[in-house]
């Protein structure tokens, strides 16, 4: 595995389901937050929010977990995951506005 791998890298996540009103960027900024990822998350249309978040590679593998489980309410019904360099551009993680 490449020191990259086992350092810090970059996810850029979409989910698709129920994620609208059932409080899920909040739910996926709070646990980002608390694995000390940076980045922001954001609704996308109707039914789908994205997530960008640079960290350690098993603290975003955790996240992605997490992620997939979603709040309470919610229903994840597919998520696409893609690995990217850092850039190390973010100094926290918000939710940003919708697009």
């Amino acid at each position: 595995m490449s020191d990259q791998l086992e350092g810090h890298t970059r996810l850029h996540l979409r989910v698709t389901g129920r994620v609208q009103g059932v409080g899920f960027r909040a739910f996926v900024a709070q646990q980002a937050q608390m694995l000390g990822l940076k980045g922001w998350v954001r609704n996308v249309g109707y039914s789908q929010v994205e997530a960008l978040a640079e960290g350690p590679r098993s603290a975003l593998a955790r996240f992605v977990e997490i992620v997939q489980r979603g709040p309470t309410a919610a229903r994840v019904d597919e998520s696409i995951l893609d690995w990217y360099p850092p850039t190390g551009e973010f100094t926290a993680f918000e939710v940003r506005r919708s697009v």
